[in-house]
Protein backbone atom coordinates (compact mmCIF):
# COMPACT_ATOMS: atom_id res chain seq x y z
CA UNK A 1 0.00 0.00 0.00
CA UNK A 2 0.76 3.66 -0.69
CA UNK A 3 1.89 5.86 2.14
CA UNK A 4 -0.47 8.46 3.07
CA UNK A 5 1.81 11.44 1.72
CA UNK A 6 2.86 9.70 -1.63
CA UNK A 7 -1.07 8.59 -1.73
CA UNK A 8 -2.61 12.28 -1.79
CA UNK A 9 0.18 13.66 -3.88
CA UNK A 10 0.04 11.24 -6.54
CA UNK A 11 -3.71 10.39 -7.11
CA UNK A 12 -5.26 11.07 -10.69
CA UNK A 13 -7.99 10.66 -12.49
CA UNK A 14 -7.45 8.05 -15.11
CA UNK A 15 -9.88 8.49 -17.68
CA UNK A 16 -12.81 5.32 -17.95
CA UNK A 17 -11.40 3.67 -21.31
CA UNK A 18 -8.08 3.27 -19.77
CA UNK A 19 -9.66 1.62 -16.53
CA UNK A 20 -8.87 -2.12 -17.32
CA UNK A 21 -9.06 -5.71 -15.42
CA UNK A 22 -8.92 -6.73 -12.66
CA UNK A 23 -10.81 -4.23 -10.41
CA UNK A 24 -10.97 -4.90 -6.83
CA UNK A 25 -11.58 -8.46 -5.33
CA UNK A 26 -14.57 -8.99 -3.10
CA UNK A 27 -11.97 -8.25 -0.19
CA UNK A 28 -10.50 -5.33 -1.95
CA UNK A 29 -13.97 -4.15 -2.41
CA UNK A 30 -14.40 -4.45 1.89
CA UNK A 31 -11.92 -2.59 2.18
CA UNK A 32 -12.28 -0.10 0.13
CA UNK A 33 -15.91 0.54 1.37
CA UNK A 34 -14.84 0.73 4.42
CA UNK A 35 -12.26 3.18 3.97
CA UNK A 36 -14.71 5.43 2.33
CA UNK A 37 -17.24 4.92 5.29
CA UNK A 38 -15.02 6.57 6.98
CA UNK A 39 -15.34 10.18 7.00
CA UNK A 40 -16.82 13.04 9.34
CA UNK A 41 -20.21 12.09 9.88
CA UNK A 42 -21.73 14.51 12.30
CA UNK A 43 -24.34 13.16 14.36
CA UNK A 44 -23.67 9.58 13.08
CA UNK A 45 -25.82 8.94 10.32
CA UNK A 46 -24.07 8.04 7.29
CA UNK A 47 -26.24 9.74 5.01
CA UNK A 48 -24.88 8.15 1.87
CA UNK A 49 -25.11 4.77 0.58
CA UNK A 50 -23.05 2.88 -2.31
CA UNK A 51 -24.69 1.12 -4.94
CA UNK A 52 -22.26 -1.39 -6.75
CA UNK A 53 -23.19 -1.77 -10.59
CA UNK A 54 -21.70 -5.19 -12.07
CA UNK A 55 -22.52 -8.30 -12.79
CA UNK A 56 -25.49 -9.36 -15.18
CA UNK A 57 -27.22 -5.64 -13.60
CA UNK A 58 -24.82 -3.35 -15.42
CA UNK A 59 -25.28 -4.38 -18.98
CA UNK A 60 -29.27 -4.70 -18.58
CA UNK A 61 -29.27 -1.46 -16.69
CA UNK A 62 -27.41 0.35 -19.32
CA UNK A 63 -30.04 -1.33 -21.99
CA UNK A 64 -32.89 0.38 -20.09
CA UNK A 65 -30.78 3.95 -19.81
CA UNK A 66 -30.22 4.07 -23.68
CA UNK A 67 -33.86 3.20 -24.06
CA UNK A 68 -35.30 5.83 -21.71
CA UNK A 69 -32.59 8.28 -23.78
CA UNK A 70 -34.17 7.25 -26.92
CA UNK A 71 -37.77 8.05 -25.73
CA UNK A 72 -36.53 11.67 -24.37
CA UNK A 73 -34.66 12.10 -27.80
CA UNK A 74 -35.83 10.14 -30.23
CA UNK A 75 -34.21 7.77 -32.43
CA UNK A 76 -30.21 7.27 -30.93
CA UNK A 77 -27.50 7.25 -33.49
CA UNK A 78 -25.76 4.07 -33.18
CA UNK A 79 -22.73 5.62 -31.31
CA UNK A 80 -25.12 7.03 -28.57
CA UNK A 81 -26.67 3.56 -28.43
CA UNK A 82 -23.55 1.77 -27.99
CA UNK A 83 -22.29 4.54 -25.26
CA UNK A 84 -25.26 4.33 -23.42
CA UNK A 85 -25.39 0.71 -23.28
CA UNK A 86 -21.70 0.50 -22.39
CA UNK A 87 -22.52 3.15 -19.52
CA UNK A 88 -21.56 0.75 -16.67
CA UNK A 89 -19.29 -1.64 -18.16
CA UNK A 90 -16.78 0.73 -19.14
CA UNK A 91 -14.51 0.03 -16.04
CA UNK A 92 -14.70 -3.17 -14.31
CA UNK A 93 -16.91 -1.81 -11.64
CA UNK A 94 -18.71 1.09 -10.95
CA UNK A 95 -19.70 2.48 -7.53
CA UNK A 96 -22.63 4.87 -7.08
CA UNK A 97 -22.70 6.96 -4.63
CA UNK A 98 -25.82 8.29 -3.53
CA UNK A 99 -26.83 11.11 -0.75
CA UNK A 100 -29.38 9.94 1.64
CA UNK A 101 -29.42 13.81 3.38
CA UNK A 102 -32.80 14.73 4.70
CA UNK A 103 -34.19 17.10 7.08
CA UNK A 104 -32.89 16.53 10.74
CA UNK A 105 -33.51 19.10 14.06
CA UNK A 106 -29.84 19.25 14.81
CA UNK A 107 -28.06 18.50 11.52
CA UNK A 108 -28.41 20.69 8.70
CA UNK A 109 -28.56 18.78 5.31
CA UNK A 110 -25.70 20.60 3.46
CA UNK A 111 -23.14 18.89 6.40
CA UNK A 112 -25.32 15.67 5.42
CA UNK A 113 -24.54 16.09 1.51
CA UNK A 114 -20.75 17.35 2.20
CA UNK A 115 -20.57 13.86 4.10
CA UNK A 116 -20.95 12.19 1.15
CA UNK A 117 -18.54 14.06 -0.92
CA UNK A 118 -16.81 12.96 1.48
CA UNK A 119 -17.21 9.17 1.56
CA UNK A 120 -16.81 9.52 -2.56
CA UNK A 121 -13.28 10.73 -2.24
CA UNK A 122 -12.40 8.46 0.54
CA UNK A 123 -13.76 5.55 -1.78
CA UNK A 124 -10.97 6.94 -4.19
CA UNK A 125 -8.04 7.65 -1.99
CA UNK A 126 -8.57 3.99 -1.03
CA UNK A 127 -9.19 2.56 -4.27
CA UNK A 128 -5.78 4.01 -5.10
CA UNK A 129 -3.71 2.79 -2.30
CA UNK A 130 -4.60 -0.36 -3.03
CA UNK A 131 -3.31 0.06 -6.98
CA UNK A 132 -6.14 0.80 -8.98
CA UNK A 133 -8.07 4.08 -10.70
CA UNK A 134 -10.76 6.07 -10.53
CA UNK A 135 -12.71 8.41 -12.38
CA UNK A 136 -16.01 10.13 -10.57
CA UNK A 137 -18.51 11.84 -13.20
CA UNK A 138 -22.25 12.09 -12.90
CA UNK A 139 -23.97 12.78 -15.78
CA UNK A 140 -27.47 13.05 -17.52
CA UNK A 141 -28.29 9.88 -16.05
CA UNK A 142 -27.51 11.25 -12.32
CA UNK A 143 -30.16 14.40 -12.53
CA UNK A 144 -32.69 12.22 -14.73
CA UNK A 145 -35.34 10.95 -12.04
CA UNK A 146 -36.57 7.99 -14.44
CA UNK A 147 -33.13 6.88 -14.57
CA UNK A 148 -32.69 7.23 -10.94
CA UNK A 149 -35.46 5.24 -10.44
CA UNK A 150 -34.09 2.06 -12.94
CA UNK A 151 -30.70 2.51 -10.98
CA UNK A 152 -32.61 1.94 -7.07
CA UNK A 153 -32.32 5.47 -6.51
CA UNK A 154 -35.52 7.38 -4.61
CA UNK A 155 -36.74 10.27 -5.82
CA UNK A 156 -35.47 12.01 -2.35
CA UNK A 157 -32.03 10.85 -2.70
CA UNK A 158 -29.76 13.12 -5.08
CA UNK A 159 -26.39 10.77 -6.86
CA UNK A 160 -23.88 12.14 -5.62
CA UNK A 161 -21.59 10.37 -8.90
CA UNK A 162 -20.28 7.25 -9.95
CA UNK A 163 -16.87 6.30 -9.50
CA UNK A 164 -15.52 3.75 -12.59
CA UNK A 165 -13.09 1.36 -10.57
CA UNK A 166 -9.98 -0.23 -12.16
CA UNK A 167 -6.82 -1.23 -13.24
CA UNK A 168 -4.96 1.93 -15.42
CA UNK A 169 -4.11 1.01 -18.38
CA UNK A 170 -1.37 4.10 -18.87
CA UNK A 171 0.53 5.89 -16.35
CA UNK A 172 -1.70 9.18 -15.88
CA UNK A 173 -0.85 12.10 -16.41
CA UNK A 174 -1.16 15.29 -14.23
CA UNK A 175 -2.86 18.06 -15.23
CA UNK A 176 -2.53 21.63 -13.75
CA UNK A 177 -3.26 22.30 -10.47
CA UNK A 178 -4.48 25.44 -9.37
CA UNK A 179 -1.77 28.08 -7.94
CA UNK A 180 -1.80 28.36 -3.94
CA UNK A 181 -2.34 31.96 -3.89
CA UNK A 182 -5.44 31.82 -5.96
CA UNK A 183 -6.83 29.81 -3.65
CA UNK A 184 -5.90 30.81 -0.41
CA UNK A 185 -6.36 34.10 1.84
CA UNK A 186 -5.85 35.17 5.59
CA UNK A 187 -8.98 35.88 7.30
CA UNK A 188 -9.92 39.36 7.27
CA UNK A 189 -9.75 41.73 10.35
CA UNK A 190 -13.39 42.65 11.09
CA UNK A 191 -14.64 45.80 10.02
CA UNK A 192 -16.25 47.71 13.13
CA UNK A 193 -19.41 50.61 11.71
Amino acid sequence: MIDAKTLLATRRSVSIPALREPGPSEAELNEILTAASRVPDHGKLAPWRFILFRGVAAPALGKALADLAETREGPLSEARRAYEEARFTRAPLVIGVVSTAKPHFKIPEWEQVLSAGAATMNLIHAAHARGFAANWITEWVAYDEEAKRLMGVAAEEKVVGFVYVGTPSEVPSDRPRPDLSAVVSDAPMPVVA
